[in-house]
């Protein structure tokens, strides 16, 4: 009786105080979420009173929080619309392993940590967080803007790659043979692809199959089913984000929008619950030592962030303003990130590898959603200075150009999602 008298009021004391964070950013119009970061570091490991009843169900919370995030990204998007972005962004892709991972194995590399943990950074410094971008971009409204394709075209890039590369991984921190490891990322490459073709081809009937007009059953068949098909990804070596985004594909029509209207307020409460976990599982004392090399990577992969997401957003044909919100939206680094480093950290390989990651997540992760905010402002009105700054003899066409490109296309609603 003690003890679940303890959980309801840690439990109890963690939702009215993310409640009230909300709300404080709210009144200033920012994203709540480095806030419920800074909560989780006060109230969790070394922190200023740290939980303990109530910390195993916060970690299945947050597991939920991450699925309904990117189920509520999949709801946005049709099966073809999924398959026609992949198709026309890959290079987007490519550039974006390229650009990102590089500087984290070049940075384990410079450390002198060896090959194995340049393979685990550069992974770590690679992929975007998809939970922390999914709830940016419904804070910021701009699930409509014609930019959000992209970002999303990108997201589910890296999140598929993870299929890939999150065998290989285990593979090498295990050391096991290259058969072993093949038989892994063959069975992790077969069921994703799996998931995709009955989320592409059998779309309909999914959604004939959970359409309810009783609120009630409509919210516990798609809750049930999300996190049916989550579970089995990841007990098959995929990740469960990248099966709870193929069911909110495979849904459609009426039954996408009243998902939608069922889930928002479960997703947000469950969300905030994740990145509050996140903070829990980061001791505050394990950071300083390392925050100098985590800055500067942080700095280095914020820069190529932006600049994928301003490439891929341009090559699509966006306005410049899009371009730059592409960019700074695709910052913020996450959960996939924080499970790599488990990994490494679990297998030994470098001690300092995960307050490394644990500290350069942190910064990314707070700095992420103020970047979404702020980095088309900014870099809007140094183009306007150095404009301004031109040489008198420029052309008047030459000097109006950065105006013109940024009045290119009109940002306005998508007219490939659903939203």
């Amino acid at each position: 009786m003690h003890s679940s008298a303890v959980f309801l009021i840690e439990f109890g004391a963690i939702i009215l105080g993310l409640g009230l964070l909300g709300r404080f950013a709210g009144r200033f119009q920012f994203s709540p979420i480095p806030l419920y970061l800074l909560a989780g570091l006060a109230f969790g490991e070394g922190g200023l009173l740290p939980l303990g009843a109530s910390e195993e169900f916060v970690a299945i919370g947050a597991e939920i929080g991450v699925i309904l995030l990117l189920l509520m990204l999949g709801l946005e998007y049709t099966a073809s619309d999924l398959v026609s972005n992949l198709k026309t962004q890959y290079p987007a892709g490519l550039v974006d392993a390229a650009l990102n991972a590089l500087p984290g194995a070049a940075m384990a590399l410079l450390l002198g940590w060896g090959p194995v943990a340049a393979v685990v950074l550069a992974g770590v410094t690679w992929i975007s967080s998809s939970g922390v971008i999914a709830k940016v971009l419904g804070d910021l409204g701009r699930l409509g803007n014609r930019e959000t394709p992209v970002i999303l075209s990108i997201l589910v890039l890296e999140d598929l790659s993870m299929a890939v590369y999150l065998p290989i991984i285990t593979a090498l921190l295990a050391g096991t043979s290259l058969a072993a490891g093949s038989i892994t990322l063959a069975i992790a490459l077969g069921v994703a692809g799996l998931v995709l073709l009955l989320a592409v081809r059998y779309g309909r009937h999914i959604s004939r199959f959970v359409s309810s007009e009783d609120p009630e059953k409509l919210l516990l068949v798609i809750l049930g089913l999300t996190l049916l098909v989550a579970g089995i990804a990841q007990e098959l070596q995929v990740s469960a984000a990248v099966g709870a985004f193929l069911v909110g594909i495979a849904l459609s029509g009426e039954v996408a929008e009243g998902a939608h209207n069922l889930l928002a307020p479960l997703r947000d409460l469950f969300a905030a619950v994740f990145f509050v976990f996140f903070g829990l599982h980061t001791d505050p004392a394990s950071i300083p030592p390392v925050l100098l090399p985590a800055l500067g990577l942080a700095l280095i992969t914020a820069l190529t962030k932006i600049a994928t997401g301003y490439w891929a957003a341009k090559r699509a044909g966006v306005s410049a303003k899009g371009r730059w919100r592409a960019g700074g939206t695709l910052v913020a680094r996450g959960e996939f990130s924080i499970v790599i480093a488990g990994l490494a950290v679990t297998a030994g390989i470098e001690p300092s590898l995960g307050p490394l990651a644990t500290a350069y997540v942190l910064v990314l992760v707070i700095l992420g959603p103020l970047a979404a905010r702020y980095t088309e402002p900014v870099a809007l009105r140094l183009a306007a200075r150095l404009g301004k700054a031109a040489p008198r003899g420029q052309t008047r066409a030459k000097a109006k150009a950065p105006l013109a490109e940024s009045q290119d296309v009109v940002d306005g609603p998508n007219t490939v999602g659903r939203s």
